[in-house]
């Protein structure tokens, strides 16, 4: 990405969403485009298979799918002070992906050391995303969010599940009745 980009889409994210890119703040912010699913039948956490990492990465893309994205999306990750990103870093990086942000603590309740962000484009495709969801999946990387270029909606994964800050009420609603079986229950709050 060019410096220009990352201006714009620095610019773009305070016109369109406000506040820091904090997927786990997202829910708060936004409560009427929230929705939350789980990546395991029976709000299992953490998969033990290579049929249940399968079973949530295709739950990741089946939702992803349906938010749509023309010209590919947006990956934000956040990396720690303590925990840089080294070249070898393997999948937890995304390819062309530059510093964006940096998030301080004295900022951000979410955030105890200073979380710089890092933004890349990729194509909305398994084979660009996956290693990525997985590390996610896992819990070796955390503060990701995708979203499309335009940032009309905000796809959150985290371990166990993902936040979708859909682009309309409608469209949530839309999503939580084709995947209610994805959903916590009891309906989670955060």
């Amino acid at each position: 990405m060019t410096e220009d980009e990352v201006k714009s889409l620095t610019a773009l994210w305070r016109t369109r969403w406000g506040g820091a890119p904090i997927g786990c703040a997202l829910s708060a912010r936004h409560p009427d485009r929230w929705v939350r699913f789980h990546s395991l039948p029976d709000s299992k956490r953490y998969a033990e298979t290579e049929q249940e990492y399968e079973t949530i990465l295709d739950r990741h893309h089946r939702v992803l799918a349906e938010l749509g994205a023309d010209e590919g999306v947006y990956v934000i990750a956040g990396y720690f002070a303590d925990a840089p990103v080294q070249a070898s870093a393997g999948p937890r990086t995304h390819a062309g992906a530059v510093p964006w942000l940096t998030i301080d603590p004295d900022e951000h309740p979410y955030v105890e050391i200073p979380l710089t962000l890092r933004v890349g484009t990729a194509p909305l495709r398994r084979t660009a995303l996956d290693p990525l969801l997985r590390c996610v999946a896992d819990d070796e990387l955390g503060h990701v969010i995708i979203s499309p270029l335009d940032l009309r909606w905000l796809y959150h994964p985290y371990d166990g599940g993902a936040d979708v800050i859909a682009p309309s009420v409608r469209e949530r609603d839309g999503l939580k009745s084709r995947h209610a079986d994805w959903l916590p229950t009891p309906p989670s709050r955060l």
